[in-house]
Parts: structure tokens; sequence; C-alpha cells
């Protein structure tokens, strides 16, 4: 029941304010995703510590700095996901309008867009941003792209394309954005933890 109220809610803000919706959604969602990153990263911290019994090391804390700023960039990328959907939509049909059967060209060709076009973009985008964010020059925003872009790109390329699929394939366009951020939680564990090396 409780489902049903927050899916019609959702439909509701997204049919009113879209990209409102996929900001705040994509935000919420990416700071979880940081969350467990940094619960993850203490958690084996803190066993580190009580195995070498080096109990003079402080317990690490959560950083609310740091997932603010991945709060942040969910927001702000959502929405232009959001338009990147709605372009992939219209450029790639999946079904013929007198046919219901989906065309594995076209789905292909969506998912072969996103990963060829929008994956690099949106780890160039993450990567300076994130940089930005934390305060670092252009001359440490440089070596962290040398330091984890091809890394993060080819780590994209083994998980996205299967999901991106089965999100192009059977996401009504409202809930592709929810469904690339929840799958994306892990995602952001992952560019958490690169990011936080």
């Amino acid at each position: 029941m409780t489902t049903l109220t927050i899916t019609r809610a959702y439909q509701h803000f997204f049919d009113t304010h879209p990209n409102g919706t996929l900001a705040l959604t994509g935000g919420i969602l990416n700071a979880l995703g940081d969350i467990v990153a940094q619960v993850s990263q203490n958690t084996v911290r803190t066993f580190y510590c009580f195995v070498s019994q080096s109990h003079q090391q402080r317990r690490p804390g959560w950083d609310a700095a740091r997932t603010l700023r991945f709060f942040c960039f969910g927001f702000g990328i959502s929405p232009l996901l959001g338009r990147w959907n709605v372009v992939l939509e219209r450029r790639f049909p999946l079904c013929r309008r007198r046919s219901h059967k989906v065309s594995l060209g076209a789905l292909s060709k969506r998912v072969a867009a996103d990963q060829l076009l929008m994956a690099p973009f949106g780890l160039v985008l993450f990567i300076g941003c994130m940089g930005a964010m934390e305060g670092r020059d252009l001359a440490q925003i440089r070596e962290r792209y040398s330091d984890m872009y091809t890394t993060a790109l080819l780590a994209n390329w083994k998980v996205w394309p299967m999901a991106q699929l089965v999100n192009f394939r059977y996401m009504p366009l409202p809930y592709r954005i929810p469904f690339q951020s929840t799958c994306g939680v892990f995602w952001t564990l992952y560019l958490s933890l690169l990011n936080a090396k």
C-alpha cells in the first residue's frame, strides 16, 4: 500500500515538475550511494584497526560534506539525464506505431549511444564537478582525470550496458532515472571509493 502511494506521489510530481522531481530523486539516491560507500570504508578501517590492535588511530567518522557533494552532483545531473532519455526515446523508438514488437536494433542503438556518448561525458562531469566542489585547482583536477578516468570508464562499460538494456527495455520514461539512480547507488559506491583514493 505504501509503495503504491509513493509511486502515485512520484508520478504526480514527475508530471507536474519533471526536472525538480528528477533532481531531488537523483540527489537523494546519489547521497545514499556515498553513505553506503562511507559506511563500507569505515567498517573496513575499524576492522583493520581492531585486527592490528592500533587503538590509537581515531575512529573514522561520517564526512557530511562529501555526501553533500554527491547529493549536489546527483541533483544537477539527473535533469540532464532525463532530457537525454527523452532524446533517446525519440531518436530510437522501440516499437513501431502499428506493431507492439520491440525492435532489438533500436534497443541496441539506445544502449550504444548511451554508453559511447553519455557515459564518457557524465564521467568527465563527475570528475570535474567533484574536483571543483572539493576545492581542487585545475592542475589537481587534471591529475584526477589522468588517475581515474580510464579506470572508471572501463569499469562503467563492464556494468552499465546490461543495466541500461533492462532500463530502456522495461522502464517507462518517468522511472528510468530513478531506476538508473537506484542501480547507481552501487556505482556511486564504486566512484566514491575511487574518488576517495
